[in-house]
């Protein structure tokens, strides 16, 4: 085969439109970063169009599961009036878990694009590939790397206000000072140069 031809069998990816569906990912991304969520967003792409748009809601929902791809194949299997997405293109901004990569197999969706890797939880190439596991009924085409230093960038930044947030609080936390009731509490300040002295 000529190198310039295409093989009709790979899918045909179009740069472009995958930097436009990763941004509108990483618009999600910045809705669970600002409500206090780790920063991940996904969307679904059908036939050119985005059927489903998710992020993380782990906190707000209180459900370990409600991770944006999760939320993302639930939208876009109601939108297609069918639990298969075969025909689909999952955008996140974060190689998905082994979690949301299952689901990724089960709903049999055709194409997963994600920003950046995560090489210690990731389960599209990282700490392992579910997405193209052998032995599975359904392997997806997997493409890495799309705008993932703005990914990065994301949960860097989330991460390092998180950390901060903490310390500080851990702070408080052994900063002496007056107890509730108004005493000093043990291992506090002791009386000073011109308190009276029983």
């Amino acid at each position: 085969m000529n190198p310039i031809e295409s093989d009709p069998a790979e899918p045909v990816i179009d740069l472009g439109s995958d930097l436009y569906f990763m941004g509108e990912a990483l618009r999600q991304a910045l809705r669970a970063y600002e409500a206090g969520e780790v920063p991940v967003g996904a969307v679904v792409v059908r036939g050119g169009r985005i059927i489903a748009r998710a992020h993380n809601q782990v906190e707000r929902l209180k459900d370990a599961t409600a991770h944006a791809e999760m939320l993302a194949l639930t939208q876009a299997q109601a939108a297609a009036g069918d639990w298969r997405l075969t025909d689909c293109t999952l955008y996140v901004t974060k190689e998905p878990c082994p979690m949301c990569a299952g689901a990724v197999v089960h709903v049999r969706c055709e194409r997963v694009v994600f920003g950046v890797p995560d090489p210690k939880g990731g389960a599209a190439g990282g700490a392992m590939n579910i997405l193209q596991f052998p032995t599975l009924n359904h392997r997806c085409v997997v493409t890495p790397g799309i705008r993932a230093d703005e990914s990065r960038q994301m949960l860097r930044a989330f991460f390092a206000e998180q950390r901060g947030r903490r310390e500080l609080e851990r702070a408080a936390e052994t900063a002496p000072g007056p107890v509730p009731d108004g005493s000093t509490p043990k291992g506090g300040p002791g009386p000073g140069p011109d308190d009276p002295v029983n």
